[in-house]
């Protein structure tokens, strides 16, 4: 069992702030730093999907800088670099400054950019890593980290490295929240329209969520913390899309209206109704955030809106293997 906590609580309650899909978002994870001290809690709960998603050069040229950034050409002087990146940075997005010539080698070469990518991404997360550990210092919260369907392997296996006294690398373990609660986690999502790195069947999420459970000592004193939600619920539901070979995927409208579908697994669903665990912490569709009961287990999505750097997110409260409260926060 990994991460306990330094002391037993006794009965007390413990309360944990969770939030999901920041996607690579500075200021969003800072928010999410914060709110150890902001909402009083003693664990914070990452659920996945740490990675951005986009890349924006910024090229030298005739003394100055050019840049496209959200369908918009960008030219500034050195005194507006760093405003420029600190916008780049909010809905999470990468950066990196090149030589003319540097640029027209890496856009040519899709493995060179592929590698860069991974760099950026990974670079960023030890930045994070690194924050919390200092942030967190002499406070006793942790900081309980995943990756979810849009993080690439090469890059978590950053996490794994870095991870420390108050940053755990949660998934794959099972973690001791406090003196009487743990927690599994699992990141992987059912397959999109997306092709993200961690998609996999429901065989192979079923097969996970059982091996995680399995070494779980009291079941109904546990967190399940699943990235992709239970299917077919209120928070699971997102827009029906339509894939056609060598464009984007786009939602699906008929009669004037968008249809929906659910994005979520059906093996999380039974995992939960066989199960029933203490708790059920989700993320992966960012505009259903709410709750939903299956059975005695109340599950949790927070939603996201990252790119507005707005942080959504849920305190739950636990005390002798009972939810006590909870609350969706936004800020």
């Amino acid at each position: 069992m990994a991460g306990p906590r330094a002391k037993d609580r006794g009965g007390a309650t413990t309360r944990i702030f969770f939030a999901a899909d920041i996607h690579g978002s500075q200021i969003t994870f800072r928010k999410f730093l914060a709110a150890a001290d902001f909402y009083g809690v003693d664990a914070l709960v990452f659920g996945g999907d740490l990675m951005g998603k986009v890349l924006v050069p910024i090229v030298r040229r005739n003394g100055g800088f050019h840049a496209s950034f959200q369908g918009r050409d960008e030219a500034f002087e050195q005194d507006g670099l760093e405003s420029f990146t600190r916008a780049v940075e909010q809905p999470g997005f990468y950066w990196k400054v090149f030589e003319p010539d540097e640029y027209e080698a890496v856009e040519a070469d899709p493995l060179a950019k592929h590698g860069l990518f991974h760099e950026l991404a990974s670079a960023r997360l030890t930045e994070w890593i690194e924050l919390a550990e200092d942030r967190l210092a002499g406070t006793g919260v942790r900081l309980y980290m995943t990756g979810g369907n849009d993080d690439e392997p090469a890059v978590l296996e950053t996490l794994d490295r870095h991870e420390g006294e108050h940053v755990v690398a949660s998934e794959g373990r099972l973690v001791e929240l406090d003196g009487e609660h743990t927690m599994i986690t699992v990141g992987l999502s059912t397959f999109t329209p997306w092709d993200t790195p961690r998609e996999a069947s429901e065989e192979e999420i079923a097969r996970t969520i059982e091996a995680a459970a399995d070494v779980v000592p009291d079941i109904g004193r546990c967190v399940f913390n699943l990235h992709c939600p239970p299917k077919d619920t209120p928070i699971d539901t997102c827009l029906k899309l339509e894939v056609r070979p060598g464009e984007l995927p786009r939602p699906i409208r008929e009669a004037g209206r968008f249809l929906t579908t659910g994005g979520g697994s059906l093996a999380v669903k039974e995992a939960i109704e066989r199960y029933q665990p203490l708790v059920g912490l989700h993320g992966h569709i960012h505009e259903s955030g709410g709750r939903f009961r299956i059975g005695r287990t109340q599950t949790f999505n927070p939603g996201s809106e990252y790119v507005q750097g707005v942080l959504q997110g849920v305190i739950v409260s636990l005390k002798r293997g009972k939810l006590a409260s909870y609350q969706h926060t936004q800020g």
